[in-house]
């Protein structure tokens, strides 16, 4: 089988091993194929997109909407890196599944408005599908409302008409969307178990998404409600779309 490409962007080394073994696991995936690219440590090598089955973009701590003024020089060369894959991934409908800053590059990318109104304080949510969600096979499986953990500070507010609304919460109206028929991208997280949670409230406390004295409560209100069902969308992007 081709591998999989899974571009990362945390520079915490518990948390981006943390997201990789995440990926692999959920996604059914062995670890030689799962190529892993940490662009916050180097540029962006050339992709050759026929070397893989499909492109995955986890979280970050980069946020689109922030002005310029404040991006450093790596958010500048990832978006600009991005923004380049983006072209032919999108020209070509190749596989591609954005996670959390995926929402961020590729709602940007295709024009939809991404700011910091429907940003999430990290927790669970009530996720739903749309009529065009439970049609569609990455949600195969998937019930029409499940929990699911998130935690942003920024969202998507306005998707441009040739995108496909495939979920939302009651807070937020974009929480999973797809361009074309292969190009998706998700608020929540569809990697993250309690334990993944756990260790990224604790790696991120003091990075402006909590109190970084309510640490404890944050996983506590998280452990309130089971979280079984985003992964689905790993595993049905892997059996989708891997190929020889």
């Amino acid at each position: 089988m081709k591998p999989f490409l899974l571009l990362a962007t945390r520079p915490e080394d518990v948390a981006a091993d943390g997201e990789y073994e995440a990926m692999c696991r959920f996604g059914g995936l062995a670890p030689d194929h799962l190529h892993r690219v940490r662009l916050e440590a180097d540029p962006m090598p050339r992709v050759d997109l026929d070397a893989y089955s499909g492109v995955i973009v986890g979280g970050g701590p980069f946020n689109s909407s922030d002005p310029d003024d404040v991006k450093s020089d790596v958010q500048h060369r990832v978006e600009r890196e991005m923004a380049g894959l983006l072209d032919e991934v999108v020209d070509r409908d190749f596989p591609f599944l954005g996670a959390c800053y995926g929402v961020g590059t590729l709602g940007t990318y295709i024009g939809g408005v991404v700011d910091r109104h429907y940003g999430e304080d990290v927790g669970v949510v009530t996720v739903e599908l749309t009529q065009e969600g439970a049609d569609d096979p990455l949600l195969a499986g998937v019930p029409s409302a499940f929990a699911a953990f998130v935690g942003h500070k920024e969202a998507i507010r306005e998707l441009p008409p040739h995108a496909v609304r495939l979920a939302f919460s009651p807070w937020s109206p974009v929480q999973m969307f797809k361009v074309r028929e292969n190009v998706y991208a998700t608020q929540f997280h569809p990697e993250l178990d309690l334990a993944g949670l756990t260790e990224r409230v604790r790696v991120y406390r003091h990075h402006g998404y909590f109190d970084p004295e309510e640490a404890g409560a944050v996983v506590a209100r998280a452990s309130a409600r089971p979280v079984t069902e985003p992964m689905r969308v790993l595993r049905n992007f892997v059996a989708r779309y891997a190929r020889a």
